[in-house]
């Protein structure tokens, strides 16, 4: 039986780094798109951090156009809504765009919101790196196992891992019996509140027979017993988890530095 929360196999360099080495080499990058205020920075790192998903990571075929296409979909999308919240007042000689009365939609303001959207999308693609990059449960062997998290709280996140898989397959379980027995919600908005309430009792129920359960299981097993335990799966950090880290810290320092003298775009005025 194939364990599903063996580590992600892959031919991909990201994943075969160490969890923990991903989630370092962005975390600079998240900071400096929260401080910084131009165009320039936050569109370079989109762009790196999108390169660097679909040169390192494995992405499913279904998953694409959230990974790809979302960052870039939402900046231009919010790039307009944005700015139409933005006083064109607080960003004055620049053209109008549109005109309907008293409001007026200007380039200006279109760059106030652009300046945002910018930033979240950029924000928004880096986080994807480790998010496709690592999963849960090797994050939480690699927090046992290098930064000495204690074991009875990294294996309780497990088991939280584990939960998920099970509450679907018990909300199945349950929304099939009651199709068998001829439950339905009737029809109206409130259908769909009346059949999640139908479902919750019994959902909740299971929920507690299984944690019963996944709790005897552990004290059988002495979980808890032992300052230490013996880890199934290894998840060490090597040189090249370091080498990573100081490369992408180092992109990070250059991009903040250069990125805004040398591609010289406009600074857009907070006005939202």
């Amino acid at each position: 039986m194939t364990d599903p929360f063996a580590p992600v196999t892959s031919r991909r360099f990201l994943h075969r780094l160490n969890p923990l080495a991903v989630v370092a080499a962005v975390a600079p990058a998240v900071v400096v798109l929260v401080a910084v205020r131009d165009l320039a920075t936050p569109l370079v790192l989109l762009v790196l951090a999108t390169a660097l998903l679909l040169a390192g990571a494995r992405v499913p075929a279904r998953r694409v156009p959230l990974a790809f296409g979302l960052p870039v979909g939402f900046t231009l999308l919010a790039a307009v809504s944005f700015g139409l919240w933005a006083d064109p007042d607080a960003v004055p000689g620049t053209a109008t765009l549109i005109e309907a009365g008293s409001y007026r939609f200007t380039v200006g303001s279109w760059l106030a919101g652009l300046g945002i959207s910018l930033r979240l999308g950029a924000l928004l693609a880096v986080v994807l790196v480790p998010g496709f990059a690592t999963t849960g449960p090797d994050l939480v062997r690699a927090a046992v196992q290098n930064l000495r998290v204690p074991y009875r709280i990294g294996y309780t996140a497990f088991a939280a891992f584990r939960f998920v898989p099970r509450f679907g397959h018990e909300l199945a379980v349950i929304r099939a019996a009651h199709r068998v027995r001829g439950v339905a919600g009737g029809r109206g908005p409130l259908a769909g509140p009346r059949r999640w309430a139908g479902v919750l009792v019994p959902l909740l129920a299971g929920a507690i027979r299984h944690a019963e359960r996944v709790a005897l299981a552990m004290d059988a097993r002495a979980f808890g017993a032992h300052a230490t335990r013996t880890e199934r799966y290894l998840v060490p950090f090597r040189v090249r988890d370091g080498v990573f880290v100081a490369v992408c810290w180092a992109v990070t320092v250059a991009v903040t530095v250069f990125a805004q003298p040398v591609l010289g775009l406009p600074e857009p005025v907070v006005a939202v």
